[in-house]
């Protein structure tokens, strides 16, 4: 397919590999296709009527060189399913993308990828999750993919890069404009990062009920397996586990607590039988046949009482300040003062809220 031609399909946002197919079965090249396009054959592609008004509106205004202004414009990449560099791993899913928009580094989807994905209320035992499975993926040369939205979506790509590895955003709209702004700057450190962000929609193409589901069949379709972090019941990271399966890719869940339901959707799979339990990254390493690098750590030497009261007590599981006064039997002046020379040592970190954890 040409470049104009693939633009102008691209506009238009109705083209599935399905109807790419039978277009070519008919047509024998795109570009032919494209001539014959008017209401009687898109409502043969299954077009419903509003959607024949908005595709014949858009062909009719669409301007090939403005567009191509306009990606030049804001530094993105296009190409079609038939392009050399298409990644492979979508490319084997039966609904792969006709089209893909990008900023950054493509060559990065060369590398092996995991799906990391959760809900956008993420809990303070969420983000702690995050915080303790994405270091270990990336040490053992693992790309994450995610979705770029509020909660799991973002804390995984920064969790990624504060680690050291790249990551990629798959967006659910255009890439004319970034959703949600609050991630505008964000989706620019990861191309900063050496990452990348795609999307197989048109620049102008809004988020929508529809949007969001096609975007997660990307994340599991450029993905080894797909990672539940958090995920309640309905969620969207549900969505992009089960396509994974359907995929004949592996699911993993991360449990929470049973009377937790940020995680009833997550238990709702393990229950199911439809997804491997997993406690860290190296069960994720195990189950896809990675091998991390060893990195050795050496324990903390507590530099006074208190600090050797504190790290009896404190563990991976948040606890709140009267918890660990309670159990180390410290006032609270003394025991404030361990905590603050222990978190800038690096052996424990706050976990939100108030709440502490060991390193």
């Amino acid at each position: 397919m040409d470049r104009q031609t693939a633009l102008t399909w691209s506009w238009l946002n109705i083209l599935t590999s399905k109807r790419l197919e039978a277009l070519l079965q008919v047509y024998g090249d795109m570009s032919k296709a494209l001539q014959h396009v008017d209401e009687p054959l898109l409502k043969e592609l299954g077009c419903r009527d509003d959607t024949v008004y908005i595709v014949l509106n858009r062909l009719e205004e669409f301007d090939p060189a403005s567009y191509e202004q306009e990606l030049k414009k804001r530094d993105l990449s296009f190409m079609t399913i038939d392009d050399p560099g298409y990644p492979k791993q979508l490319k084997e899913i039966p609904d792969a993308p006709v089209f893909l928009y990008w900023r950054g580094d493509l060559a990065v989807l060369d590398q092996p990828c995991i799906a990391l994905v959760g809900t956008r209320e993420m809990s303070d035992y969420g983000r702690r999750v995050t915080e303790s499975f994405v270091p270990g993926l990336v040490q053992a040369g693992l790309v994450t993919v995610s979705g770029l939205a509020l909660g799991i979506d973002a804390a995984v790509a920064r969790e990624t890069m504060a680690a050291g590895g790249r990551t990629v955003a798959v967006l659910g709209h255009g890439l004319g404009k970034i959703y949600p702004i609050e991630n505008a700057r964000l989706a620019e450190e990861i191309v900063e990062g050496g990452g990348l962000y795609l999307s197989e929609f048109p620049l102008d193409a809004i988020p929508g009920k529809f949007t969001f589901p096609a975007r997660n069949r990307i994340i599991a379709g450029l993905s080894l397996g797909t990672v539940v972090l958090e995920a309640p019941l309905g969620s969207g990271a549900l969505i992009t586990a089960d396509l994974s399966l359907d995929y004949g890719r592996e699911v993993f869940v991360v449990p929470g607590q049973i009377f937790d339901p940020n995680y009833a959707g997550s238990h709702q799979m393990l229950g199911k039988g439809h997804a491997k339990l997993v406690g860290s990254a190296s069960d994720i390493l195990s189950e896809l046949g990675v091998v991390a690098r060893e990195v050795s750590q050496g324990a903390y030497d507590p530099k006074s009482a208190a600090e050797a009261a504190l790290l009896k007590v404190l563990t991976t599981m948040p606890q709140t300040t009267d918890d660990l006064m309670e159990r180390s039997g410290l006032p609270a002046p003394e025991m404030a003062s361990a905590l603050t020379m222990m978190e800038l040592s690096g052996a424990i970190k706050q976990a939100g809220n108030g709440q502490w954890v060991r390193r």
